[in-house]
């Protein structure tokens, strides 16, 4: 919750010593901690990915790679590169401290405090584990334990702010306003310059009913923070409890400016448009939270509302129905589906909804005075058209307990591997750790066209007309399979699939045992696939949504199935003709899981792997459909790897998808 409290600061100096201090492993070493500290984290993992492999006992190593993916957001990577760390130098502080941090960020709380109780033991003197175990007692809400632990850090170090905020939201949980109020002014005093102390005090204030303090401290924290969300969020819900609309408005909207799937914004400028009769707007809002978050049970709610306005009594009936489904004692649901069966002359079904409002009404009378949960959707009396605040009744239901970071993101496999056209100078291979393939070394320089083995899509072609009239030429002196083959290359770079598939065609005719004609062959068919598909608008891209799952959306409302078969012949008769080639595995992969085999995607990336386990790409995939079966464990073990493996683009996925439950 507190981003401060887990920054990694590299303050940490550690030699190699002389045991190994020849100059390649300190080379490695010190761009690795370069890169790290100028905040380059992928390029520091390859560093160190270089010393582990030289010297696979070099505890620093995994101990800064571990680093490394922790602010890459990849934290299973980086708890495993900790072990290791541990394995190999089990008194080392330092691990059990960032390890500890790490397994907090997961939602393994008692884990990370057995860290820090072995580093407190090794190092009592640290004052930063205090820091860190306070930090850790807030997230598994022992609140009392953590103000114990931020005082014993706040003794030694006095002059620290980020200690008087986090020990001043200990303070808040445990209702002592006065307390809190006191850290964070004195957080303010040490640092005026920081908005976030202005941001904590004014939900003080506006706790305490002071509007116009809370407003004040907002006011300040965006002077010094113009791009702050959180600041404009809380002051758009103070400014429309005084009745400015106007300026509630326009702080919702530089909002969703710098996070346009913002969820709760949404939702709470749809309820602000609907009361002041910008129905159309409110509709549009609503359709995108619900977009975002399908299980809402609030926007369908008001949703249906709006719909009650504009006499659309069949779809607000239907967006009542999906309340009620969600929770079936939503009294007032069953009460306005009531009125709104009754428009459309629906009288006896109508009855029985209110029949059933009013026994929910007696239920609900009938309970304690405790109206928490469920059972306050029985609530007649309760309005639910309220803007919701980040410690809401429902925002712990219905949204993230913090602001929502979403983005619509199409999460797409790495593509095939296959052989394409490269101009002389770009160098005849693109593998990272490349396979040692002696079949595939004789095959690229035997071919007349200067090529390369790579899943890299972008064409290195500089002049592709010249290409082609120079493979044409060669195609009229002698049409061997060699020839054709390059002429399927280029023709394919100029999108004349047709004419590619023939010359693919002749040449398998001419050398049926050659099995890279078969990989290409079967990786053209697959882009004619995506190529017409993608003419009807009709991408099937595999995509990951807020709740953590993934799907397979389509881009438009028709949905139309393509065969991958004839693909997935070519490429299963390229393993029978080499079987060793990992590659074709991988390339299998993608068919099976374009063609919704999952299970058998698994089984052929899994194969490449075992063949050749540096192929990051197969990593990457495997862990994206693992993740769509809800394997989420070992799918983001896998974007890890693929992370440490170059596939940087893992990354931006495990800092989204691969997030403990806690943090959703």
């Amino acid at each position: 919750m507190f981003k401060k409290g887990f920054i990694i600061l590299l303050l940490l100096v550690v030699s190699l010593g002389t045991a190994r201090a020849q100059y390649d492993l300190d080379h490695f070493y010190y761009n690795g901690r370069q890169s790290l500290i100028d905040g380059k984290y992928a390029q520091a993992i390859e560093s160190f990915n270089i010393l582990a492999h030289l010297d696979s006992t070099i505890y620093e190593a995994y101990f800064f790679r571990g680093i490394a993916k922790y602010n890459l957001g990849d934290f299973v990577g980086a708890q495993r590169d900790f072990d290791r760390t541990l394995h190999f130098n089990p008194i080392y502080t330092p691990a059990y401290h960032y390890r500890a941090i790490t397994l907090s960020r997961i939602g393994k709380y008692d884990d990370a405090l057995k860290d820090l109780e072995e580093a407190v033991d090794l190092r009592p003197g640290y004052t930063g584990l205090y820091f860190s175990r306070g930090v850790t007692y807030f997230l598994s809400q022992q609140f009392d334990k953590a103000v114990k632990d931020f005082n014993t850090f706040i003794r030694k170090q006095p002059r620290e702010g980020d200690a008087y905020l986090n020990r001043g939201a200990c303070y808040l949980y445990l209702n002592d306003t006065v307390k809190a109020l006191e850290d964070y002014n004195k957080a303010i005093s040490l640092n005026r310059f920081d908005p976030e102390g202005y941001v904590r005090r004014s939900r003080v204030y506006a706790m305490q009913e002071k509007t116009d303090a809370a407003i004040q401290d907002l006011d300040v924290a965006l002077r010094l923070d113009s791009t702050n969300t959180y600041a404009f969020f809380n002051r758009a819900i103070l400014k429309y409890d005084k009745r400015d609309i106007a300026g509630a408005l326009a702080d919702l909207n530089r909002v969703l400016d710098e996070e346009p799937g913002n969820a709760l914004t949404l939702y709470n400028r749809a309820l602000i448009y609907a009361q002041v009769g910008d129905y159309r707007a409110a509709l549009d809002d609503y359709d995108r939270v619900l977009n975002i978050n399908p299980n809402n049970v609030l926007a369908y709610f008001n949703r249906a509302a709006v719909f009650m306005e504009l006499g659309r009594y069949r779809d607000a009936m239907d967006d009542y129905s999906q309340a009620i489904n969600l929770y079936p004692d939503f009294a007032k649901a069953y009460m306005n589906r009531s009125y709104a069966k009754s428009q459309l002359g629906q009288f006896t079904s109508a009855k029985q909804d209110y029949d059933i409002a009013q026994r929910k009404v007696r239920e609900y009378q009938a309970m304690t005075a405790d109206s928490t949960g469920h059972a306050a959707f029985a609530d007649t009396a309760r309005k639910y058209d309220r803007l919701l605040a980040l410690d809401a009744d429902f925002a712990k239901k219905d949204f993230d307990n913090e602001l929502l970071q979403y983005r619509d993101v199409d999460i797409r496999l790495k593509p095939l591997y296959k052989v394409q056209p490269a101009d002389s100078v770009a160098g005849y291979s693109s593998i990272s750790r490349k396979v040692e393939d002696a079949v595939l070394d004789a095959f690229i320089a035997k071919s007349p066209l200067a090529v390369k083995f790579t899943a890299d899509p972008k064409s290195t072609l500089r002049d592709p007309v010249r290409a082609r009239e120079a493979v044409n030429r060669s195609i009229r002196a002698d049409r061997s399979s060699e020839n054709l083959f390059a002429k399927a290359l280029v023709e394919a770079e100029n999108r004349q699939f047709n004419t590619a598939l023939v010359c693919y065609d002749e040449a398998i005719g001419k050398s049926p045992e050659t099995f890279f004609y078969y990989i290409n062959r079967g990786a053209l068919q697959a882009e004619m696939i995506d190529f017409i598909s993608s003419i009807e608008n009709n991408v099937q891209v595999l995509t990951l949504d807020n709740s953590n799952t993934v799907k397979t959306r389509v881009q438009d409302q028709v949905t139309r199935s393509y065969d991958y078969t004839p693909a997935i012949h070519d490429m299963t008769r390229a393993a029978e003709l080499n079987p060793e080639f990992p590659y074709t595995y991988y390339n299998l992969g993608n068919l099976y899981c374009l063609s919704n085999d999952l299970p058998e995607a698994i089984v052929q990336y899994s194969r490449a792997i075992d063949i050749f386990p540096y192929i990051g790409e197969a990593f990457y995939n495997r862990g994206l459909v693992l993740i769509y079966l809800k394997d989420k464990e070992k799918g983001c073990i896998d974007l890890s790897t693929a992370g440490e493996l170059g596939i940087q683009d893992a990354y931006s996925v495990i800092k989204k998808y691969c997030k403990s439950e806690e943090e959703l």
